[in-house]
């Protein structure tokens, strides 16, 4: 889907340094430059206090698919069966999931898994994962699940402000078991608020690779 222009239905993208993905609708790369699977491991899993929290049947949901290397990054450390919701309007091609996940050899046979499933659903090592399509402000609200964990990982919030509203992170709090939790890499002002807002604790933590700030928390009540 790289030929695709950024008008189109689905993804477009370019490459940095060969093996970075660059949404060109969105001005912003699929995961971080400085590392993206340390990352993941440093926002989304510690965030959330994973994989400690992991007991059989955990679910964790997520906004923003993208390359689904926080799928992989959990399907690693999982050591019991969890299950796994995202929200994606633009999912990305075979061959380009293949190119991105090629930037991650130590994932490599769980990518496989991915990639032989795709587009779902999904059985990734002991995560069995669904990829719901199409603009979450519209999918969320018609799920009927709740999560344990939420990997809030949207473009930026400056870039993809679709994913960051006010009422779609009410959203994630109502589709939030009790006493569950969230992560994610951006602090900025609004989403944080919006989140106290909807009930949860929000916290701010030590960002990855220099970052100053990422948000963080639990629900509340």
């Amino acid at each position: 889907m790289t030929d695709e222009d950024q008008s189109g239905p689905g993804p477009a993208i370019d490459w940095r340094d060969g093996s970075v993905p660059v949404s060109r609708r969105f001005d912003d790369p699929y995961f971080s430059l400085a590392g993206g699977l340390d990352e993941t491991r440093h926002v989304f899993l510690s965030g959330n206090d994973l994989p400690a929290r992991l007991t059989p049947g955990f679910h964790v949901a997520e906004t923003g698919f993208g390359t689904g290397l926080n799928l992989l990054a959990l399907a690693q450390v999982a050591r019991v069966p969890v299950r796994f919701t995202s929200f994606e309007a633009f999912p990305l091609s075979l061959p380009d999931l293949a190119r991105a996940h090629a930037a991650f050899p130590e994932l490599g046979p769980l990518a496989a898994e991915l990639r032989a499933g795709w587009p779902g659903p999904l059985r990734v090592g002991l995560v069995e994962a669904e990829v719901i399509v199409g603009d979450a402000r519209e999918t969320l609200p018609r799920w009927p699940g709740r999560a344990d964990a939420w990997f809030l990982d949207g473009f930026s919030p400056a870039r993809n402000p679709e994913l960051w509203t006010d009422d779609l992170l009410a959203q994630v709090a109502a589709h939030t078991a009790p006493g569950g939790s969230f992560a994610t890499y951006t602090a900025a002002g609004h989403v944080r608020r919006a989140l106290a807002a909807a009930s949860f604790a929000v916290e701010r933590a030590q960002g990855f690779a220099g970052k100053r700030h990422m948000s963080r928390g639990r629900l509340s009540g």
